[in-house]
């Protein structure tokens, strides 16, 4: 997810995509685990995505 797509969410929208990308994290993590995952790089990307969202909402609240 780009920064350009993010700032276009609304405050509930980014919200809500981080309860989403926090369970899928959850999820990988499970699966990498399990050694089921096929792509260890998604929880990276996961991770920056979430860094993303946050970074943006907190450049709204000041």
């Amino acid at each position: 997810m780009k920064k350009k797509e993010i700032k276009k969410l609304t405050r509930k929208q980014q919200l809500e995509n981080i309860e989403k990308l926090k369970k899928d994290l959850f999820n990988f993590r499970f699966q990498k685990i399990n050694g089921q995952i096929k792509s260890p790089s998604k929880i990276t990307e996961t991770k920056k995505n979430i860094a993303r969202i946050k970074t943006l909402l907190e450049e709204k609240n000041a």
